[in-house]
């Protein structure tokens, strides 16, 4: 489930727009939280952001010109990637309707929250499948 999000300029790089969202969020990592990334997360630097600033631990799938470390992570990565397709799909993220920038803030939180809530309804009914909002399409 999404715990933290910004908007940002495509044109930044998603290391510098993550390292600048944990920085000023730091206090939502708990030391020894293990963050999963993708390749893109790569980089000596943001490396130790994450270990010595944070506290945490980052996954993420090796790189071709790098030695093995953490191997394949698919079936972890599709969870997220279904997280991503639910926001997308059932919950229209990018036809939010927008026109301001406050307009566009305040749809994608309302999508986020709709996410939320449903995830945290799935489990306290005990439902089988935890991330799926199928229940909610009407």
């Amino acid at each position: 489930m999404p715990v933290i999000w910004g908007l940002a300029n495509p044109k930044i790089g998603e290391r510098e727009v993550t390292q600048a969202l944990l920085e000023k969020d730091h206090h939502l990592v708990r030391a020894g939280q293990v963050i999963l990334g993708d390749k893109g997360f790569a980089g000596k630097d943001f490396e130790r952001f994450i270990t010595e600033d944070l506290g945490a631990h980052l996954i993420r799938p090796d790189r071709k010109d790098e030695k093995p470390r953490f191997g394949k992570l698919g079936g972890i990565r599709q969870w997220i990637e279904s997280v991503f397709d639910t926001l997308k799909g059932q919950l229209t993220l990018e036809e939010h309707g927008g026109r301001t920038l406050e307009g566009v803030k305040a749809r994608v939180a309302a999508r986020l929250l709709a996410l939320a809530a449903g995830i945290w309804h799935n489990w306290l009914t005990g439902a089988p499948r935890k991330r799926s909002l199928i229940a909610y399409d009407h």
